[in-house]
């Protein structure tokens, strides 16, 4: 299977990423072409530039109207707000770009239209751009507490923002990568000034979309990650976290607009051949939770069990253990999602008499596997799980349930049914 990873050391941005994808070997008049035809003012060129001692290729993104104006470099992207404003996006450097068109705005039924009607690009390709274009939609409007039919992105933001999405998704396509992957995502830090005034880094609809997201600690004072480039993530990434197992085939580097003096201000892209025997959840952070009871009765601890699997976290269990004076006990042990915890907490705080729960994050490997249907010597079949091994073979695991299911259609022994499933 064909995968990207993004190394988001230095953030992401919708034109660092159209840099990284341009110099993993997308031909830039493949991303000109579909740019151009939902936006024909559009030009986009590439160059070489030395970031931090790396080399990288930054894209350049304009737009030319029939009037005259001043031009201008493209350093950083302009985002989404209800009005224009001065805001230090992408590329970690600030200035004025209006054009004077702050009177010009466009929503997204406007956006959505352009791109339907854009006989450049793939049924595919528009299903994506549009995609990613709600979630920004989405997180603008919860960020200012309005509809989404509300947003409106400014002329001169949407364009460049148009053409950043629709080059990267075109790219992605381009290349056939059928799973995206991406490290934690740094934001930056210190304040930076909008059209409502200053406002801390991550931006409010950065951080609306961010949601859910791993993020890496940064005393870089710029905003590293704009909601571009957060929402391209936040539409395409499978799994934070380190690189998947994987064979490389390309790098891709792309530049922001800055030479930070801290670091490389560069959007590394890995691509290739997902390795066949990879897991399912490498790098994946689950959290541990558990708390000791030697004073609960045993029917009470079962039914605090019962309890947390209604939670549907991804493990209980408990352990026999002897405390204080070699009193018996059991410590209460549950595996879940980060945003499970608390729910965790307040149920064991709530079913057990604890006055008190340790928790700590653990990472966990878990093997490939997907769910597949067993046919039994008699016809019948029950479900199961065909799991990949890490040396390639394979082992099919029946369902209890469903064995128990069938036992009891059927008559016979679970013990003797599960048997002939495992055959």
């Amino acid at each position: 299977m064909k995968a990207a990873w993004f190394d988001c050391h230095s953030g992401i941005s919708g034109d660092m990423t159209l840099g990284a994808l341009l110099d993993a070997g997308v031909p830039i008049d493949v991303i000109r072409s579909a740019v151009q035809s939902v936006l024909p003012t559009i030009t986009i060129d590439a160059q070489s530039v030395m970031r931090h001692g790396f080399r990288a290729t930054q894209a350049l993104v304009d737009e030319h109207h029939e009037h005259e104006h001043e031009h201008h470099e493209h350093e950083h992207e302009h985002e989404h707000e209800h009005e224009h404003h001065d805001h230090d996006h992408g590329d970690h450097d600030h200035h004025d770009h209006e054009h004077h068109h702050a009177h010009c705005h466009r929503s997204m039924a406007d956006i959505c239209a352009m791109v339907l009607n854009a006989a450049g690009l793939t049924d595919k390709v528009k299903t994506e751009v549009i995609g990613v274009f709600e979630l920004i939609a989405k997180a603008e409007a919860r960020a200012h507490g309005c509809e989404v039919e509300q947003v409106h992105f400014h002329e001169v933001g949407a364009a460049d923002s148009i053409a950043d999405i629709v080059g990267a998704v075109t790219g992605l396509n381009w290349l056939g990568v059928e799973a995206v992957y991406a490290s934690a995502v740094p934001t930056g830090c210190g304040t930076i000034q909008i059209a409502h005034g200053e406002v801390s880094v991550p931006a409010p609809a950065t951080a609306q979309l961010l949601t859910g997201v791993p993020l890496a600690p940064s005393d870089v004072p710029f905003e590293l990650t704009t909601p571009t480039g957060a929402g391209i993530l936040k539409y395409y990434v499978k799994r934070f976290g380190q690189m998947p197992p994987m064979t490389i085939e390309k790098i891709g580097v792309g530049a922001g607009g800055r030479d930070l003096p801290q670091q490389a201000n560069t959007l590394r892209l890995v691509l290739g051949e997902l390795a066949e025997t990879s897991v399912e959840s490498q790098g994946d952070s689950v959290w541990q939770i558990e708390t000791n009871l030697d004073d609960l009765p045993g029917e009470l601890i079962g039914r605090a069990v019962e309890e947390l699997w209604k939670l549907n976290p991804l493990d209980v269990w408990t352990t026999a253990v002897n405390m204080k004076k070699q009193r018996p006990g059991v410590v209460l042990s549950v595996l879940c999602r980060e945003d499970q915890v608390k729910t965790v907490e307040s149920a064991l705080f709530t079913h057990t008499s604890t006055l008190g729960v340790r928790k700590w994050k653990v990472e966990r490997t878990v093997l490939q596997r997907e769910s597949c249907q067993i046919r039994l010597q008699n016809g019948q079949t029950v479900t199961g799980k065909n799991v990949i091994l890490p040396d390639g073979s394979h082992r099919t695991v029946p369902e209890y349930e469903d064995v128990c299911r069938l036992a009891k259609e059927l008559g016979l022994p679970v013990l003797d049914l599960y048997r002939l499933a495992q055959q």
